[in-house]
């Protein structure tokens, strides 16, 4: 039996599907995220983009979110420092050398065992357009 893609092709190697597969729909990298100006430190926030759809767990505007959203995170231009994603990420996850977890959709065969694994943000993400301070919505532990 043949190797996953993903365990015989380096990020750079995949096709456009292939890379597009990682995404596992869990929306942490659309969380806001703060940096400790002290101890660089990157702290998660429970406030999702706009642009992400909760229930879809995609972004709606994903092909000129970059226009919409300067400061959005663009993987194809290159991995950008690995500390912003989430441990959990599947990009960062295979750049650091390290498997995709069974609760990942490519693994198990189910797009519902990331939201059943707890990983999604699905139950507890609040919008942009409802938070005045995202400073007041660090959830710790959440990385």
């Amino acid at each position: 039996m043949t190797e996953p893609f993903w365990q015989r092709k380096s990020l750079a190697e995949m096709t456009e599907a292939e890379w597009e597969s990682l995404c596992d729909r869990c929306g942490r990298c659309c969380l806001h995220k703060i940096e400790d100006i002290d101890t660089g430190e990157i702290l998660f926030t429970n406030v999702v983009c706009a642009l992400f759809d909760l229930t879809g767990g995609r972004c709606t505007q994903y092909r000129i979110r970059r226009q919409l959203v300067p400061d959005c995170l663009d993987l194809k231009e290159g991995l950008p420092p690995l500390h912003w994603l989430p441990q959990t990420c599947a990009y960062r996850l295979l750049a650091e050398g390290k498997p995709l977890p069974g609760w990942h959709p490519l693994v198990s065969g189910d797009p519902e065992t990331v939201h059943e694994a707890g990983i999604s943000i699905r139950s507890f993400a609040i919008p942009e357009t409802e938070v005045e301070d995202v400073h007041d919505h660090v959830v710790e532990g959440l990385r």
